[in-house]
């Protein structure tokens, strides 16, 4: 997880883990993360690869793909293998661009 925090730390961007704090979200863009679940690899009945799927959230106001570049390249850079989706928050008037990717745990 260093791996991660160091990455959002080089992008510049507030971020917190799942959410901020109610009346502390920063004004976007920002972004959020968390580890929703794990896809552990199984032998001989127990755990043999821990393995935990990660999420980073980006929201932006408006389409941001300056944003969305580095934020690309800085996981590229870093060996992380991600699938992305986006979607309009209507009720939040937001973009969320989704990175997910599996990691060693």
């Amino acid at each position: 997880m260093d791996e991660i925090i160091n990455i959002l730390e080089e992008l510049g961007l507030p971020f917190a883990y799942d959410h901020f704090a109610e009346g502390e979200g920063p004004d976007p863009p920002f972004i959020c993360y968390r580890c929703p679940n794990s896809d552990n690899f199984a032998a001989d009945g127990t755990v043999y690869f821990p393995i935990t799927e990660i999420d980073i959230e980006l929201y932006t106001d408006q389409k941001d793909p300056e944003t969305e570049k580095k934020l690309e390249d800085l996981l590229v850079k870093g060996g992380i293998f991600f699938d992305k989706t986006e979607t309009w928050i209507e009720s939040e008037k937001l973009y969320e661009v989704l990175y997910s990717f599996e990691q060693e745990a």
